[in-house]
């Protein structure tokens, strides 16, 4: 029996502009918009819509601001959300999913990522690091080059973003030396990114225990649908074990390939992702190739969805 799965994007989906046709259409979209500028004392809807981009780019502003794009897609979609079998999200994604499938109210995961993303970017001042996208080598490799690399510092792979395109991330000498040994293995391509710090890395362990700690103030619920997290690429079903994964996710890989997997085992053929851009759609074209992909990013996307289900 063919299945939906609904995709929430991470960081690096953003871009200026982005959700101001959801913000103008709904004064419930607004009041989330204000709720995390409350949260973040700083207007995040002006930095969304107008930018710059560079500002925008920075972690304590990018996290919530692409959640609060796919809560606004929600929103605006209220009872006309698509029926889905399954929700997931890369990195901070994983928080839209929470909020889709009941275990975080939309208010709650917009206090949640805000309080992730002032952390992480502390994390990142404390323990300066850097990130490197390798493509064409596979998970075994990617994970022999790291060890090699570590002599230069910590280095893990970190993003397991297809079956071979996977993130590594650490300290700047080690990612740098990473790239190197993996070019030498053979990978087609392996670039440094413009990213704030080693997201996914054990240099982000200074979030975790404040982190924990704002997590058990939070009512999680029992999923209504199955969230696949990204720490086990396997299905979270209690709101402690949801806490828990959350915690991990900060300093651990995200499994996001392994996810694709396990969707493509349990019968998924549609993928709709709800935020900003293409980025995860484009990778599941690649791994998954589903019988369809549907992006919810504007108004327009909500006509097209209505005249397909039409």
């Amino acid at each position: 029996m063919s299945k939906t799965a609904l995709f929430f994007p991470g960081q690096a989906s953003q871009y200026v502009g982005m959700g101001k046709d959801l913000y103008d259409s709904s004064e419930e979209v607004r009041a989330l918009y204000e709720l995390a500028s409350e949260e973040l004392d700083a207007d995040i809807a002006r930095l969304s819509f107008e930018g710059p981009a560079e500002e925008l780019k920075r972690t304590r502003f990018t996290q919530p601001a692409i959640l609060l794009h796919s809560l606004a897609m929600l929103t605006v979609l209220g009872e006309d959300i698509p029926d889905f079998d399954f929700a997931c999200g890369h990195s901070l994604g994983e928080y839209g999913a929470l909020a889709v499938t009941g275990v975080l109210t939309y208010e709650d995961a917009i206090r949640a990522v805000v309080k992730r993303a002032t952390l992480m970017e502390e994390a990142c001042q404390t323990n300066p690091g850097t990130m490197a996208a390798v493509l064409g080598l596979d998970e075994d490799t990617v994970e022999q080059v790291c060890q090699k690399a570590s002599s230069k510092g910590v280095v893990i792979p970190a993003n397991f973003n297809s079956a071979i395109q996977i993130a590594v991330s650490g300290a700047v000498p080690a990612v740098e030396e990473a790239a190197h040994l993996a070019r030498e293995a053979g990978a087609k391509r392996a670039i440094i990114l413009e990213v704030g710090g080693a997201f996914h890395s054990p240099l982000m362990a200074s979030a975790t225990e404040p982190m924990k700690n704002y997590l058990e103030e939070l009512d999680f619920n029992t999923p209504l649908q199955p969230v696949i997290a990204n720490v086990t690429a396997e299905p979270a079903e209690t709101p402690e074990q949801i806490r828990n994964l959350l915690v991990k996710q900060i300093t651990a890989p995200v499994k996001w390939y392994q996810t694709m997997k396990y969707l493509c085992d349990n019968d998924v053929t549609t993928i709709i992702e709800v935020g900003p851009g293409k980025v995860l759609s484009g990778l599941a074209k690649r791994d998954m190739r589903p019988e369809k992909s549907i992006n919810l990013d504007t108004l327009a996307d909500i006509e097209t969805l209505s005249a397909l289900a039409g």
